[in-house]
């Protein structure tokens, strides 16, 4: 499966996945998983469509948040972030 195809199976069930996890199920090393979200981040932006790499979380966030990495990409990329919580809670929604 591919991570556009594994993401898009997280976002119709509502479910998020810790980066770990999936770059295990995709047999990705995390760098290898990292810029290819980093890459769907930028198609998702000149595309206007919600972050698809909102579904990832970090394993130790206690809400559920995707790593830091995801916020500096997205604000690289023209997203007004004030309230990453909102902001995920928001792009996660979008993407059901």
């Amino acid at each position: 499966m591919r991570l556009d195809q594994r993401l898009a199976a997280l976002a119709a069930a509502g479910e998020t996945v810790t980066y770990g996890e999936l770059a295990r199920e995709l047999g990705l090393r995390m760098a290898d998983l990292t810029a290819q979200l980093e890459a769907l981040m930028e198609e998702d932006a000149a595309q206007g469509r919600p972050f698809r790499a909102a579904l990832l979380r970090q394993r130790i966030s206690p809400d559920h948040l995707p790593a830091p990495g995801f916020f500096q990409k997205a604000a690289e990329l023209g997203a007004m972030i004030d309230d990453p919580l909102a902001f995920v809670r928001d792009q996660r929604r979008c993407l059901r």
